[in-house]
């Protein structure tokens, strides 16, 4: 069967430090993870019940061999997850300290030698949503080309588009500006975008966040979602602005639960006949978050990313 959601961007190693309060320096014990915002929205929507297919590129390495039985083993169709013969799988290594600071180390790998003419066109000629998750796309390589250009694919056969531009301070470091400049031309020809707090204030240049959304709208896209974690989702369709409550849950670890977010509303927008028309009527995308926020939830209460997004039936038991 035909993929209805497709998402394309990184799939790749974490590796998380468990020494408690340690660098990467003293670090000794790391524990290997399924990781990429993209892919992780991908096994949200398919692990309730969506037809979602992924595309990216990874080592052909024991890391890639991982990676592509993950994405399987939850549903997702892998067909389009193509091994590179001379790049190995992208890594990132990260541990947390008690003070909140973070110590990470990014070896990019075979994510961004994806090339769109790899890309089998066959597969996705009937997908009606494509979502662009970037933490590494707008990096450059390979990827960055492939990305725009399917973007320009998804656009000229009236698919629904969805963007997360996913910053990361310790990815694009000095780079905001081209950071910025890159989000918006993303944001531009999308009809959904789920943005932090942070994001909408570094994309827009504006700290007054409804203020920082009115520019965003301006760019071009017509409904955004800001995610405030306990505090809910901001929803802004054309304008109009609205907070759908959250659900109140024990947080054990968010990783992964603005990518859960995401997922839940494409996997929604799937079962709609016209997803377009659908998210520009307030109602109904407010209807629409208020699940993804549950499922959100959910995905706090366990820990990992992958493994903690739960199934449409742990949804309704919950």
């Amino acid at each position: 069967m035909k993929p209805s959601i497709v998402c394309i961007g990184e799939l790749l190693i974490d590796f998380i430090c468990r020494d408690v309060d340690s660098d990467l320096i003293d670090g000794e014990n790391f524990e290997k993870k399924a990781g990429g915002a993209p892919a992780n929205v991908c096994a949200s929507a398919s692990k309730l019940g969506g037809e979602v297919a992924f595309i990216g590129k990874v080592g052909n390495d024991s890391f890639g061999k991982f990676l592509e039985r993950t994405l399987i083993e939850v549903g997702v169709n892998a067909k389009m997850l193509y091994f590179d013969r001379i790049m190995p799988t992208t890594l990132a290594f990260v541990s947390l300290k008690n003070d909140g600071e973070r110590d990470f180390i990014f070896n990019r790998g075979a994510d961004e030698n994806l090339s769109f003419s790899e890309i089998d066109l066959k597969e996705i000629n009937e997908t009606k949503i494509f979502h662009f998750g970037s933490a590494t796309a707008l990096l450059g390589g390979k990827l960055k080309d492939t990305y725009y250009t399917l973007m320009d694919y998804a656009k000229s056969k009236g698919a629904f588009i969805s963007f997360d531009p996913n910053w990361r301070d310790a990815l694009f470091g000095d780079r905001r500006e081209e950071f910025v400049a890159e989000s918006k031309r993303c944001l531009a020809i999308s009809d959904f975008a789920k943005v932090s707090d942070e994001e909408a204030r570094i994309i827009s240049g504006n700290e007054n966040l409804e203020n920082a959304l009115d520019e965003l709208h301006k760019i071009g896209v017509k409904t955004i979602a800001v995610t405030l974690g306990k505090e809910g989702t901001l929803l802004s369709v054309n304008g109009e602005k609205t907070i759908v409550e959250s659900v109140k849950v024990k947080s054990i670890d968010s990783t992964g639960a603005g990518d859960a977010f995401v997922g839940a509303i494409l996997y929604k927008l799937s079962k709609e006949e016209d997803p377009k028309r659908v998210m520009l009527d307030a109602a109904k995308a407010s209807e629409i978050v208020g699940f993804a926020n549950k499922v959100g939830a959910i995905t706090c209460t366990k820990y990992g990313a992958i493994a903690a997004l739960p199934t449409l039936k742990e949804l309704e038991n919950f």
